[in-house]
């Protein structure tokens, strides 16, 4: 009796909960059974091999880059990260999946997602699109456009995780933080984000607010995005919205084994080599973005420029993992001496 009690709670949580196991290592034949080593059809090598064939020639300077930046990312993952846990569904519901090529990408908002999601649309859109840059953005955006490896079984997310190249793009922490904080809370439209996060904001970190700015809360200063963000309170209540969560958290890459890491800082050049070893170099091209809205270092320091030493550092350390994984320095604005 005492036995069937236990399997039917095994059976229950089972259902209410995903474990993905996660090992680098070679596939069962039971596995390959999902595409049989072929991608769309035709048997031919897959962007994780193009990657790792290429790796055993003498490397050019753009691998020898990529290499690097894996290699940094493998040693930091090992000094900082004491154990390792499983994959829960929860934690895939950032990256999408290219069936037809092979590809994993794991999108960061803030860093250039909306034409990553556009190229992916282009990628797996069995020629329904042909440009990237003629996507509307905010179709973009639009989640049955784009699958998720959160939609999958098990198996077909152990499947994909082993034989997929899996790419990530990062950037600089505070730029990200301050181009998100200028999107989200400076322009005039974004008024769910203003009602949703706005008003908590201003209600908790302003001295004796309007009650117009309680109600609309559209005028949150960045100083008050920032309290927000350090404090205790604003975590112990709900998860960061994905524009400012941490990348260590949205993609996991201690856990997750990037093949490559591009960064905004080269965007362009990254875009390209990834292009190229996706096959697609010559048919698809990453539309290009506009410098004149972009945040920049100069920007990031200006918005600083105000911020309390106390909460630079508070900041800092919330943040500290992404600069150490990413390989980013203390920002030169920050008096964290």
């Amino acid at each position: 009796m005492r036995r069937g009690k236990v399997m039917a709670l095994a059976t229950c949580l089972g259902s209410f909960i995903l474990v993905i196991f996660y090992f680098q290592s070679h596939l069962g034949s039971a596995e390959d059974q999902f595409l049989g080593g072929r991608w769309h059809g035709k048997p031919r090598r897959s962007p994780l091999q193009a990657l790792y064939d290429s790796a055993q020639l003498e490397p050019s300077s753009i691998q020898a880059k990529h290499q690097g930046r894996r290699e940094l990312l493998a040693s930091t993952c090992k000094t900082y990260t004491r154990k390792r846990r499983v994959l829960t569904s929860e934690d895939l519901k950032h990256l999408v999946v290219d069936d037809t090529h092979g590809l994993l990408y794991c999108y960061v908002p803030k860093v250039a997602c909306t034409n990553w999601k556009r190229v992916m649309m282009v990628l797996t859109g069995q020629g329904k699109y042909k440009d990237p840059s003629l996507i509307p953005a905010n179709e973009a955006h639009v989640p049955s456009n784009l699958r998720l490896l959160s939609e999958f079984s098990t198996a077909e997310i152990n499947y994909r995780l082993r034989n997929y190249l899996k790419f990530i793009f990062v950037r600089e922490p505070f730029e990200r933080l301050v181009s998100a904080y200028r999107n989200k809370f400076t322009r005039t439209y974004n008024t769910a984000f203003h009602k949703r996060y706005g008003t908590k904001i201003i209600e908790r970190h302003r001295r004796d607010p309007s009650v117009e700015a309680l109600e609309r809360g559209n005028d949150v200063t960045f100083e008050e995005f920032l309290y927000y963000l350090v404090d205790p309170v604003t975590q112990r209540e709900e998860p960061f919205n994905e524009h400012w969560e941490r990348v260590h958290s949205l993609c996991h890459p201690c856990i997750i084994h990037y093949d490559v890491v591009g960064k905004y800082e080269t965007l362009e050049e990254d875009a390209e080599y990834l292009l190229q070893l996706i096959g697609v170099g010559d048919s698809v091209k990453f539309p290009s973005s506009s410098k004149t809205t972009r945040t920049t270092d100069g920007m990031a320091a200006e918005f600083f420029k105000t911020v309390p030493l106390f909460y630079q550092r508070r900041l800092f350390n919330l943040y500290k993992m992404d600069f150490l994984l990413f390989n980013y320095t203390v920002p030169h604005f920050l008096k964290l001496h």
